[in-house]
């Protein structure tokens, strides 16, 4: 991590993950260069919260952090929900794909892409 706010990154990538967004950003026409990943948390899915990703740039108040050349973005509201949270790809043809472990989840739904905080 380098961003000065590293310290308080709420997620972090692991190696696999950082070298997917890469290789996806790189696929990206507009102005992907000055994007990162924004991970973020909204209302919604089977189990309350859902969570989402986009490439995005980054906002003024949210929480930077570096990872293996991956810049990450996550805003306050969402870091209250996923501080410890883990962004893996798994590549796999069952059940392949982005992973978010999320120490503050109670209970997830089968689908890994909402849960109950």
């Amino acid at each position: 991590m380098t961003d000065s706010t590293a310290t308080e990154a709420p997620v972090s990538l692991t190696q696999n993950a950082a070298e997917q967004i890469r290789s996806l950003l790189a696929e990206e026409k507009d102005s992907a260069a000055a994007k990162g990943l924004r991970v973020y948390v909204e209302g919604g899915g089977c189990s309350g919260m859902q969570y989402g990703m986009v490439f995005d740039e980054t906002r003024t108040d949210d929480l930077t952090a570096d990872f293996h050349g991956v810049a990450v973005f996550v805003d306050p509201f969402s870091a209250n929900y996923l501080r410890g949270a883990v962004v893996d790809f798994v590549d796999s043809l069952n059940g392949g794909g982005f992973k978010i472990s999320n120490p503050n989840a109670r209970q997830a739904c089968g689908c890994g892409k909402s849960f109950e905080a």
